[in-house]
C-alpha cells in the first residue's frame, strides 16, 4: 500500500508543477455503486471515495492526463450460514472491497470556452482491487491488478479563469484477474473542484 501513496503524491506534485500549458486539476469526492460481481458481493453504495484527475489541454477541446482514485465498499451481513468452496460457516460477515484505479485519460470538451462545458472521455490502465471477508476469527483476502477501461461523462462549471466546479459519472470496468474469476466494475459519481491553469 505504501507504493500507492508514493504514486499518488508524485502525481499530485507533477500536476502542480507542469507549466506553460492550459490544464485542469480535479479534486473530487466519489460515491460508488457496485455492479456485476462487486455489486453481488456488496450491495450497498460506497460513500468513502476520492479522486484526483489531471488534464493537460493539448488542443482547445482535447485534454490528456491521468486519474487516481480510491473507493472503499463495505457491508455488514446478518448472521447466517455461508457457503465457501466445500465448507459451510455460520456467523456474521463483514465485507470490504478497496478499489484503486490508476489510469491514463483522454477527454473531449464540447464547448470549452463557455460557462458550462460538457465533456466525455475514456481512461485505460490498471486498478488494484483487494477484497476482504471477515467472519468470526477468520478473514479471506482476495486481490488483483485488473486491466481497466473507464468511460466517463461530465459537466464543468467555469467560475473564472482559475477555478471551476465539476460533476462526473465514471464507469470503472476491471477485467477478471488474480484471485477474481469475474470482472470487477462499479459506477462512480464524482463531485468537486477544478483548479485551472491558464
Amino acid at each position: 500500500m505504501n507504493k500507492l501513496y508514493y504514486i499518488f503524491f508524485a502525481a499530485l506534485i507533477c500536476s502542480a508543477t507542469i507549466g506553460n500549458a492550459q490544464s485542469n486539476t480535479y479534486l473530487t469526492y466519489s460515491v460508488g455503486f457496485g455492479m456485476g460481481d462487486l455489486g453481488d458481493f456488496i450491495s450497498k453504495p460506497s460513500f468513502r471515495g476520492a479522486a484526483l484527475d489531471y488534464r493537460k489541454m493539448v488542443q482547445p477541446n482535447v485534454g490528456v492526463g491521468f486519474n487516481l482514485g480510491w473507493n472503499v465498499f463495505y457491508e455488514e451481513k446478518s448472521y447466517d450460514t455461508y457457503e465457501y468452496k466445500n465448507q459451510s460457516l455460520s456467523g456474521k460477515q463483514y465485507r470490504y472491497s478497496n478499489n484503486i484505479p490508476m489510469l491514463i485519460n483522454v477527454d473531449y470538451y464540447l464547448n470549452p470556452g463557455e460557462k458550462m462545458s460538457t465533456f466525455f472521455g475514456l481512461g485505460t490502465g490498471v486498478a488494484y482491487t483487494r477484497r476482504n471477508t471477515d467472519m468470526n476469527l477468520y478473514t479471506l483476502e482476495q486481490e488483483a491488478w485488473n486491466f481497466s477501461l473507464v468511460p466517463e461523462i461530465g459537466l464543468q462549471f467555469n467560475n473564472n479563469i482559475s477555478s471551476a466546479t465539476t460533476i462526473m459519472l465514471k464507469y470503472y470496468y476491471g477485467l477478471k484477474a488474480g484471485d477474481f474469476d469475474a470482472a470487477q466494475s462499479y459506477l462512480a459519481l464524482n463531485v468537486g473542484f477544478v483548479f485551472r491553469q491558464p
